[in-house]
This record gives C-alpha cells, structure tokens and sequence, in this order.
C-alpha cells in the first residue's frame, strides 16, 4: 500500500531543505516515518501479516542509518528533525551538544 502522492507532496513540501529538494536526509526521513506509521497502524488490526512487518523493519533500519548519517553531518538539522518528527533521541545525542 504506497503513499499516495498528495501525502507525500506535501511531507516533502514541510521537510524540504531548500526549493527543489525532494531526496535530502530529512526529506527521506520524513516520510519513512509517515510510511513506518502507516504500517504500524495496519499491523495493529492485522497481526500475521509477516511480509507487511518485514517491510516495516526494512524501512525502521533504513530510517535509523538516516538519521546516523544526518546526525554526524549536521547535527543541528538532526536534532530540528527529531523534535519536528516527535523521535525518541538517544541520551548520547544530548551529551555532545
């Protein structure tokens, strides 16, 4: 079940880095975590459906090495992400700034 694309125009439209970025970190992260919750969501009323939970895990792990990756880049948009996204960060992230 992908996202339509009206969902996803506007995920990038809000995330969006500068005017025509639709593939940055923060804009990748965004909407796997709308998909992660749409999945989340269908999960709940279909419990063994194990294809749908392992695309789920794909898109958590790919979602984690995004966030590590924006994290180590720019740290200042990592942290604005995960406060705009409601992300749990990690106690590590907080001692270094």
């Amino acid at each position: 079940m992908p996202m339509d694309k009206k969902k996803k125009d506007k995920i990038i439209a809000k995330f969006k880095t500068h005017d025509n970025d639709t593939g940055s970190p923060q804009v990748q992260i965004a909407i796997l975590t709308e998909e992660i919750n749409e999945l989340a969501n269908h999960l709940k009323s279909h419990k063994k459906d194990f294809s749908s939970r392992r695309g789920l895990l794909k898109k958590v792990g790919l979602r984690r090495r995004l966030l590590k990756y924006l994290e180590k880049e720019n740290r200042k948009g990592y942290e604005e992400l995960a406060d705009k996204l409601k992300l749990k960060t990690t106690a590590k992230t907080h001692e270094a700034s």
